[in-house]
């Protein structure tokens, strides 16, 4: 039995008890575009794909389903997930954009897994000074992690791209150097942060400043980290969710060589995937650490 091939991110998912506040934040703020909803929920995105961020009228809730691009079709999906054991369904009522979704259960966590072929196009243009450009990555908390990475590389088709100490583990799906990570902890569950994509530094300061014009402040940043090497920034979103904006992640253009595209701040030349000290400059290279980001 092969792996399903995963190709990309789509979207993640979030209840939260004031629809219009978050989406508010998402469109005034982060400069997403509303694509559809209503007070009981809503699709935004930041361009192409039809949405990447799902909001749903409930208890504040982040990362309550995540959805996966394949670069297969969902028949032979659905039955190599099936000859694998695993529970799934076929849906065409998820939502507008997805008319044909196969739904799993994520294990450990129960998340709802979302697997489709493409979305609807939006028809937003797909550039604007602010907005950022794409999802990038979401992190969450799992109570182990070897099952957890076992999953996603071993049916999902992820790659494994780095590992904190033993507790904290990046894969990767596509060139971009995770698009999901998971840390292990038997004190935190649910989303670790949801990450956005910026062009680049000076498209990085340009949102900053609209965040702080905003009265959005940063409680991270900004930093450069040691895994993936994406400079980064924190704040939170009005429900509390941490939401990080990042720029120059480490890519991978060729896995048969299997290091990543050469940059001057690397520590290693070439630089490969690797386990990674528990330690400040593994965490932020520039110097300050956020104690809550390792806390497991």
């Amino acid at each position: 039995m092969g792996t399903v091939n995963v190709s990309k991110l789509g979207y993640v998912g979030f209840e939260t008890p004031d629809v219009e506040r978050l989406v508010e934040y998402y469109t005034k703020v982060l400069d997403f575009v509303l694509v559809d909803g209503d007070e009981r929920g809503a699709f935004l995105t930041t361009g192409v794909d039809h949405h990447c961020v799902v909001v749903t009228k409930g208890e504040a809730k982040a990362r309550q389903v995540v959805g996966y691009e394949l670069w297969e079709d969902l028949d032979s999906a659905e039955a190599r997930l099936k000859d694998a054991g695993y529970v799934t369904e076929r849906r065409s009522d998820i939502g507008p954009g997805t008319p044909d979704v196969l739904v799993l259960d994520e294990p450990l966590t129960g998340v709802a897994l979302h697997l489709v072929t493409a979305q609807d196009p939006s028809g937003v243009a797909g550039f604007t000074p602010l907005r950022p450009t794409k999802l990038g990555h979401v992190a969450a908390y799992t109570p182990e992690l070897a099952p957890m990475q076992a999953f996603y590389q071993d049916l999902l088709g992820f790659r494994w791209s780095d590992t904190v100490g033993d507790f904290f583990v990046f894969m990767r799906c596509n060139a971009d150097h995770h698009a999901a990570n998971f840390m292990a902890s038997q004190k935190y569950s649910g989303m670790h942060h949801v990450a956005y994509e910026m062009r680049d530094p000076d498209h990085l300061i340009s949102m900053l400043d609209h965040l702080a014009q905003n009265k959005y402040r940063l409680h991270w940043g900004p930093g450069r980290h040691g895994p993936g090497h994406n400079l980064f920034t924190y704040h939170r979103d009005p429900d509390g969710n941490v939401i990080e904006l990042f720029t120059q992640i480490d890519v991978v253009h060729d896995e048969a060589k299997g290091y990543w595209e050469p940059r001057p701040w690397h520590e290693e030349f070439p630089m490969y995937p690797r386990t990674w000290e528990v330690d400040l400059a593994t965490v932020n290279q520039w110097g300050p650490i956020d104690p809550p980001s390792l806390d497991h």
